[in-house]
């Protein structure tokens, strides 16, 4: 059986992220470099509610290479929706050959980044969950790093539990039919990848698909990865 080609789409919410954004950029231009010639990509920047140069910054460094959208949802969810949304009305070709790789713009992808998922994909695999490790804990105490990581389960076999919106790749019929983002502004990527495994997605959860995400204190969803980070400062000080 002869497959159309894969359009691959990186789907990034942004807002006031003038100052990590390029390295994000950055990254994910390197890792759409590795793809084949043939595959078709595209990088979709929402910026949402931004007060900054955060859309003016995205729009220089992607050039030809994507897109990006203004928007005034104030919603993590909303904002993912919002790009996978106009991917969708533009894509001509079968769903089952359109792939929806999401991450942050606190994000750096490894080079490898969407080459791996596309190779889970050919094999059939329909919604990937990334791991996250962190780039630095500056805004922490001395013990936080190590409580991370001890806390942050990984399987001997690579695989885990954990759902990160930073890295999570999804194929684009089995979107629709999970119903796609919510306009939760926390925990849309639980609430999506719960309905995922609902639908009976064939579902892969593995740390070697991971990308580096910023250690700031504050993030910008409330009750997100920022704050349950920030959480283990509170377990230094009660050990």
């Amino acid at each position: 059986m002869i497959h159309q080609p894969w359009h691959v789409a990186v789907l990034i919410p942004a807002r006031n992220e003038e100052t990590l954004l390029p390295r994000c950029l950055r990254s994910i231009l390197m890792s759409a470099a590795q793809l084949p010639n043939f595959v078709r990509r595209e990088i979709i920047v929402v910026s949402d509610s931004s007060t900054d140069g955060t859309s003016e910054i995205a729009s220089a460094l992607l050039e030809s290479h994507g897109t990006v959208l203004k928007a005034r949802v104030a919603s993590v969810g909303a904002a993912r929706r919002l790009a996978a949304d106009y991917v969708l009305r533009r894509h001509a070709g079968s769903l089952d050959r359109l792939w929806l790789a999401n991450t942050d713009a606190d994000c750096i992808v490894p080079p490898a980044w969407l080459c791996d998922q596309l190779k889970l994909a050919d094999q059939g695999v329909e919604a990937i969950a990334g791991t996250v490790s962190v780039d630095n804990f500056e805004e922490h105490g001395p013990q936080v790093a190590e409580r991370f990581r001890t806390s942050y389960i990984i399987r001997s076999d690579g695989s885990h539990s954990h759902v990160h919106g930073a890295n999570l790749g999804i194929r684009g019929d089995a979107y629709l039919r999970a119903g796609g983002w919510s306009g939760l502004s926390t925990a849309e990527d639980h609430d999506l990848w719960r309905r995922l495994l609902r639908q009976g997605a064939h579902t892969v959860s593995t740390s070697r698909i991971e990308v580096e995400t910023s250690g700031r204190r504050v993030g910008r969803a409330p009750h997100g990865f920022a704050d349950a980070l920030a959480a283990h400062n509170s377990e230094v000080l009660l050990a």
